[in-house]
């Protein structure tokens, strides 16, 4: 395992995209910040239910953002705020009140590409301990569209059987914008904002539950960072904003970080390795981080986040989309993509080459 002073060009053998910039893993007291940059914060209705100048308007300001730090926040994207205040309350009840015995039988483990299960804190990856506990739930750990060769079971996934209902209505109020996402992006970059329909239908995603309890004064001083530096191997993220300040996003045209504090029931959108190998480094698969909030409350206060992230499945190719000039990248399969690059949290044996 790395100490906290690592950085991660020492891991750059994994990278699956081109990843130049070099920062510490864990955040440390030489960190400088962009207090000026302001993270775009767009209105999704207009795509979503706009004309055609509308959408065209917000296409181009999006994949503007995408392409200036790999991040945006949209508002208006119809899915009620309530349901967010309830996953988060969902969450919090699932990971308190589940004990370690119970969650251990859920154990993550790769299934696809994918590690899916649970994730003990400081075990969230193999080189660095996160002061987090997480949760993966994928596509098939819910009773929704799919190919699945025997009747679902909620109690091979979930500790409670009824905590999958709960959570299905997240996966299906975020299912929803899949595409249009993607066609939004797309349309901003000026390809075909189809291109990525048939791939996204009943697509695979990674629905992670997040639980920071509070941190102990030894864990506070020791210099772990509570989720590292890294960047997501997936098309996209669909984050809502979390109650308590700590995401942080790499500004790579300063070299500095980058507070996000996201309006309340707005959902933060940023673009992962998958993404930027298609787009052809286009979009950047942009580097974040969930650090100490300023106000000392991870002290007393956990934190809760439900990210989720968009994937196709494994045995898709994920290759240059056209229009976007020479490819700088070959055509891989996407479990190959997927698990050279999650090697470097999972393990060297963790790689899946295509057969």
């Amino acid at each position: 395992m790395a100490d906290v002073d690592s950085v991660n060009q020492q891991f750059s053998r994994f990278d699956q995209v081109r990843k130049s910039h070099t920062y510490r893993l864990a955040e440390h007291s030489s960190d400088e910040f962009d207090e000026d940059y302001e993270i775009a914060c767009l209105d999704f209705a207009a795509f979503l239910d706009g004309d055609d100048v509308a959408k065209a308007r917000f296409a181009e300001a999006f994949a503007h953002a995408l392409q200036e730090i790999g991040f945006a926040v949209l508002v208006g994207h119809g899915v009620d705020r309530a349901l967010y205040d309830q996953m988060h309350d969902a969450a919090l009840d699932l990971m308190t009140s589940t004990s370690l015995p119970d969650k251990m039988r859920f154990r993550a483990q790769r299934h696809g590409s994918v590690n899916q299960g649970y994730f003990p804190i400081e075990e969230t990856s193999e080189i660095h301990p996160d002061l987090v506990e997480g949760w993966v739930f994928c596509r098939r750990a819910f009773d929704i569209p799919q190919d699945r060769d025997r009747p679902f079971d909620a109690s091979e996934f979930w500790p409670d059987r009824n905590e999958e209902p709960t959570f299905r209505r997240l996966v299906l109020a975020h299912e929803q914008l899949f595409k249009p996402l993607a066609q939004a992006m797309l349309q901003g970059l000026g390809c075909d904002p189809n291109l990525l329909d048939a791939k996204l239908t009943n697509t695979n995603f990674g629905l992670r539950l997040n639980y920071y309890p509070p941190m102990t004064l030894e864990q506070d001083q020791s210099g772990a960072g509570r989720l590292l530096g890294h960047e997501d191997v997936d098309l996209f993220t669909i984050l809502p904003a979390s109650r308590m300040e700590g995401l942080q996003v790499w500004n790579h045209r300063s070299g500095k970080w980058v507070r996000l504090n996201a309006p309340a029931g707005s959902i933060i959108i940023n673009t992962g390795d998958y993404m930027q190998r298609i787009t052809n480094d286009r979009f950047p698969s942009t580097t974040h981080r969930v650090t100490k909030p300023r106000d000392g409350s991870h002290l007393t206060s956990p934190r809760i986040s439900f990210p989720m992230a968009v994937y196709v499945w494994e045995d898709e190719l994920l290759d240059v989309l056209p229009g976007l000039g020479e490819p700088k990248y070959p055509p891989v399969k996407a479990i190959t993509f997927h698990t050279r690059s999650t090697s470097k949290f999972y393990g060297d044996g963790y790689a899946v080459e295509s057969v």
